[in-house]
């Protein structure tokens, strides 16, 4: 890859090459100018830009090939059998708090979600299995609102305490869901109280009044009386069809390119769909500001894991348990994949059927290398 000047220059083969000017921009970026780090693709009698990926996991347009790895590893670790699609969601009150606390609050989350399965699908009187899953944190709805919540994909069975047998559950009940929210619900606020008493939470801000012994445990007698939400369903169309779910989120943070609609006089506008009315498509509009404050909610706590895997899945027994799984199922472990060494844009090809050097205009040349450009006096700086 270049790292520097507009880096990449492709033409497309097999057309005759003529003068290229910048008026040939499509929009929307006619109104920008290159930058230093941009990439131009000369086609024939057209320009496109194609600005260089800022690698960073919130951003909405990049990382579609990490995406796309993600979702293949994921396959190589699937079993033959149903999966359960669970979300553990944290009530409205916790919410501040949260914000406040983000590293310590989210870790509670996967790791009290993550306790709460394995100790209900251990239990002999619902499974009495180890199960695999995988957990991966979203923090937003769809008007962005601050919203933190967990999806699991759970294999629907687990490997007997001997690792002798695969236990499936019923094809209609995984497991009971008012018993695994109120567990949820313990271990969560037991953990809770005790990041309280060691002072590892930041009481500030409209957290300030929690700082009150009286007043936090008026909280704590709250979220106890509260019933919190855990919601379970098999996934329709399989455990694949989940993860190309999730996988839309796992590489991006809270809203995606093609819901922006516009900005108009200082106004960001955009589509989601509201569950309370039937799942319609709507618009909203926001000031830029607050379209801003709401993206920020969701950034992520400095080198934050929000994908994990537990049980069968977790590091230490994809070798082991979940190949013994794997036989008791009777398939077959999978290959190593032996295109690893690939050039990115034919790893991203290969899977998503995504062609970046077909030429976009004609749909049948090829697009091939042919200058660098590299002069900051051409070019200036490059985007921030």
């Amino acid at each position: 890859m270049i790292q520097h000047g507009i880096s990449h220059t492709p033409i497309c083969r097999g057309q005759t090459k003529t003068h290229v000017t910048l008026r040939g921009i499509p929009d929307p970026v006619a109104h920008r100018k290159p930058k230093r780090g941009d990439r131009i693709i000369w086609q024939v009698t057209r320009v496109r830009i194609s600005y260089n990926s800022c690698r960073d996991r919130h951003c909405p347009k990049c990382q579609s090939l990490k995406r796309a790895e993600w979702l293949e590893a994921r396959r190589q670790h699937l079993l033959p059998t149903r999966y359960w699609h669970l979300v553990f969601t944290l009530p409205d009150l916790l919410r501040p708090l949260a914000l406040r606390n983000k590293p310590q609050l989210y870790g509670l989350l996967f790791e009290c979600a993550a306790q709460t399965l394995q100790t209900i699908a251990r239990d002999p009187k619902h499974l009495g299995a180890q199960l695999g899953f995988t957990a991966v944190l979203h923090t937003w709805g769809q008007k962005l609102q601050f919203h933190p919540h967990l999806h699991c994909v759970v294999t629907g069975g687990g490997l007997d305490p001997r690792g002798k047998r695969w236990i499936r559950a019923r094809p209609h009940f995984f497991l009971p869901i008012k018993v695994l929210a109120r567990l949820f619900r313990g271990k969560f606020l037991h953990r809770l109280q005790e990041l309280g008493q060691q002072g590892k939470l930041d009481l500030a801000g409209s957290t300030a009044a929690l700082v009150d012994p009286a007043a936090w445990r008026r909280l704590l007698d709250q979220l106890y009386r509260t019933e919190w939400l855990v919601y379970a369903k098999p996934p329709f169309g399989g455990p694949d069809h989940v993860f190309r779910y999730l996988g839309r989120y796992t590489h991006r943070v809270a809203i995606a390119n093609h819901r922006l609609i516009a900005l108009r006089q200082g106004e960001v506008q955009f589509h989601y769909r509201d569950y309370a009315d039937g799942d319609r498509k709507k618009t909203l509009g926001l000031s830029a500001a607050e379209f801003i404050r709401r993206f920020l909610l969701h950034v992520l706590p400095r080198g934050f894991v929000r994908i994990r895997h537990y049980g069968l899945l977790a590091a230490r027994n994809v070798h082991t348990k979940l190949d013994a799984a794997r036989e008791l199922l009777g398939t077959p472990k999978p290959k190593d994949d032996p295109e690893v060494d690939l050039p990115w844009w034919q790893r991203l090809l290969r899977l998503t059927g995504i062609d970046l050097m077909l030429c976009p205009y004609c749909h049948q040349g090829r697009l091939i290398r042919t200058q660098l450009v590299t002069d900051p006096a051409t070019i200036g700086r490059a985007p921030p």
